[in-house]
């Protein structure tokens, strides 16, 4: 099993409603946890993905993600939000969950690839996102996306 997602990088009851917040929530989270060490760096780099086209996906959930050199080792954070966020998602509905990917820009084709697929894998199993959805534990929450992802 991966050890990709820790506790401490999952976030409950976050308190955004845009995009834009959690982008930001996250680049400064990415910073805080030694993730990165340039937080306006991987903000731009998150941007900079939004705006090719979202990364609101189906059923509540998002994967916004970024490669970028400011990232030193590659990792995943989720934040559920307290309420509905307003993000663009391939079935119209508010996103309640992001599963946020971040990888240096060295890995952007090996690593990075393999775990997007995954987790985007992940997603369209209606099992999955009930038992993301049904918990406020951090630590079962990573146990969950841990397993799914074999890098």
């Amino acid at each position: 099993m991966a050890d990709f997602v820790k506790a401490s990088q999952v976030f409950l009851d976050n308190p955004a409603t845009s995009v834009d917040e959690v982008l930001v929530f996250l680049a400064k989270k990415a910073t805080e946890l030694g993730i990165s060490d340039d937080e306006q760096a991987v903000l731009e780099a998150f941007q900079a993905r939004e705006a090719e086209g979202t990364t609101g996906m189906m059923s509540g959930f998002a994967i916004p993600h970024c490669k970028c050199a400011a990232v030193k080792n590659a990792a995943v954070m989720v934040v559920k939000f307290a309420n509905d966020v307003a993000w663009a998602s391939m079935d119209g509905k508010p996103i309640r969950t992001a599963i946020s990917l971040l990888v240096p820009e060295g890995e952007a084709g090996t690593t990075f690839l393999r775990m997007l697929s995954q987790v985007a894998v992940m997603l369209m199993n209606e099992e999955f996102r009930s038992k993301v959805s049904a918990t406020d534990d951090p630590d079962e929450i990573a146990a969950i996306i841990n397993e799914g992802i074999k890098l």
